[in-house]
């Protein structure tokens, strides 16, 4: 009456039950993963039942197909729902090797998130390193101006930002120095979005080119902040004995 022709269980499904749900032309599949029966459950708008009987109308999920596909040698189960509100995706990642196959599952998840926290703040600034040598620049400006031996501590935090522009121009096979150099000397001028342009292995203008997002910018600054401050307030450090 329900209308139902797909149950998915997480558990075992006794003999009793198979001949009747057979007897009705019932498909029955079973997930053991909770974290998959709460995705399959987002993707086609059921809510998991924890009670015997006959599901309400609006605890019944809906698809388009449910079918059974070969990929890769593996039989699997496929869910097909081509509504645009269906909330999940699957992607299926192949390769030759794991270590391929690994690559791009970071890339994918790279990309989705930078999507998520463009979504949240779609705010941008100059990748490349340019952001950084602008922010270092700024702290040491501001640490020439203090008095004290506050101004070393700046000046020192101020050159930790150059491990980034330093660290691409030493990947690209740049020499850190020079380009590090550049890069003062153009933001000097005014030009605050010039950063390590690793193709033309020289410094460039990154304004439109290549950018990060605001928002990760920040709180990558401000955890790494923390932690440095943490590690600076510990005292001493008490080794403990091996027991016995």
């Amino acid at each position: 009456d329900a209308r139902i022709n797909v149950v998915v269980s997480s558990g075992n499904v006794s003999d009793i039950a198979m001949h009747f749900l057979e007897m009705h032309n019932m498909i029955v599949v079973r997930l053991p993963s909770k974290f998959d029966i709460r995705r399959l459950c987002k993707s086609t708008g059921a809510i998991a039942g924890v009670r015997l009987g006959a599901p309400a109308p609006e605890e019944i999920g809906t698809c388009d197909t449910v079918r059974v596909e070969e990929i890769g040698g593996t039989r699997c189960v496929i869910f097909d729902k081509q509504d645009q509100s269906s909330r999940v995706a699957t992607i299926v990642v192949r390769g030759a090797t794991h270590n391929m196959m690994d690559d791009v599952e970071r890339a994918i998840d790279d990309a989705v998130n930078v999507y998520k926290s463009l979504c949240r703040d779609p705010q941008l600034v100059p990748g490349a390193g340019a952001t950084e040598i602008e922010i270092a620049r700024r702290i040491k400006e501001f640490g020439m101006q203090q008095s004290g031996l506050d101004q070393y501590s700046i000046q020192k935090y101020a050159e930790s930002f150059e491990a980034v522009p330093k660290t691409l121009a030493e990947n690209a096979g740049m020499n850190p120095t020079n380009i590090l150099s550049a890069l003062y000397t153009a933001h000097k001028q005014g030009n605050a979005a010039a950063g390590v342009d690793v193709e033309e292995h020289t410094v460039g203008d990154m304004g439109g080119t290549i950018n990060d997002s605001l928002n990760t910018k920040y709180w990558a600054i401000k955890f790494a902040t923390d932690a440095a401050n943490n590690v600076l307030r510990v005292d001493q450090i008490i080794m403990a004995k091996p027991a016995g």
